[in-house]
């Protein structure tokens, strides 16, 4: 009974040991960082060096909070531009915790940071967009825009230039969201906007303006084309027209040449006798009749006519 009492005892106390151990000893991972508390209030510095550590048992309590870098995303937001265009603005942002224990007095935890970020930020972020107009909001350079020449010449409302831009926007945010934060042991390492877009009715009036626009500019585009294409038909008419005329030309002149120098032959091989000549006249008599006469032609020769002798000999 004795030897039972004796192993239940050292079993206890071995049990006792192990909870009070266990309740004395704590691990830091590379990743986190400690704030130790008794009775919930803190003591002492913050551990942020990683390794085996030490507390009072049941009396302190270690409380882990991330080193890392930690992401904010915020809902996406309809709010008012400068000129009163309602976009929707959804944004995202990178933050650490920089003081652990200012951070666990001030918000306890990092559902509580994330909840004051929430106010913070998204209160930033109203004030900013309301202050500039969607110009500043979405674009960051003055740069041209990337069309070809004659589509920007045909757009009206030119691009708007701008003095602030989406990038200094984005850093002022951060600027004046880092002082609210400052006594909260964390700081906002980076913000931006990962989307901005009109609201529905908004965007609908836009995709239509955006649609006329276009049909316009086709239009134009086309009446263009059609204008382009009359004036190339006419130009290669009129160039049709001077290739044929002058290839008239030149064969006029040509059969001119050829007839002339026909003539010329004929009239070197005719005239060297009589008896030529009078074949050169019948021949060119008969092709007269042949080229003007036919079965149902008829004439009226007078007796003198060079025709009439030969009508009358055959006879």
């Amino acid at each position: 009974m004795k030897k039972q009492n004796k192993i239940l005892l050292i079993a206890a106390i071995i049990v006792g040991g192990i909870i009070v151990l266990s309740q004395s000893i704590y691990v830091v991972d590379e990743t986190q960082q400690v704030v130790i508390t008794q009775f919930g209030k803190p003591i002492g510095d913050a551990v942020t060096e990683p390794g085996l550590k030490f507390k009072t048992p049941f009396v302190q309590k270690a409380n882990f909070f991330e080193k890392r870098y930690m992401e904010w995303d915020g809902d996406p937001n309809q709010i008012p531009t400068k000129e009163k265009k309602f976009i929707f603005v959804d944004s995202y942002a990178r933050w650490h915790i920089t003081d652990p224990l200012q951070f666990y007095k001030r918000l306890t935890n990092e559902r509580g940071a994330q909840s004051r970020l929430d106010d913070i930020i998204d209160g930033e972020t109203r004030d900013q967009v309301a202050s500039h107009s969607l110009e500043e909001v979405v674009r960051n350079t003055n740069r041209e825009a990337d069309t070809t020449a004659k589509i920007s010449e045909m757009i009206e409302d030119s691009l708007a230039r701008i003095e602030v831009g989406r990038k200094r926007i984005q850093n002022i945010i951060q600027e004046t969201a880092n002082e609210e934060t400052r006594d909260l042991g964390i700081e906002i390492l980076d913000f931006r906007f990962k989307r901005i877009n009109y609201v529905e009715d908004v965007r609908e009036r836009v995709y239509d303006r955006m649609k006329s626009e276009r049909i316009r500019i086709a239009d134009k585009f086309r009446s263009e084309g059609e204008g382009e294409a009359s004036r190339i038909n006419g130009e290669k008419e009129r160039e049709l027209n001077q290739i044929q005329s002058e290839a008239y030309k030149e064969a006029e002149t040509i059969k001119g040449k050829a007839d002339a120098e026909a003539a010329s032959i004929y009239a070197s091989a005719y005239n060297k006798s009589s008896r030529s000549k009078e074949l050169y006249s019948f021949i060119k008599s008969m092709e007269t009749f042949e080229n003007t006469f036919d079965s149902t032609t008829t004439i009226i020769l007078s007796t003198d006519n060079e025709l009439y002798k030969y009508l009358k000999s055959m006879d």
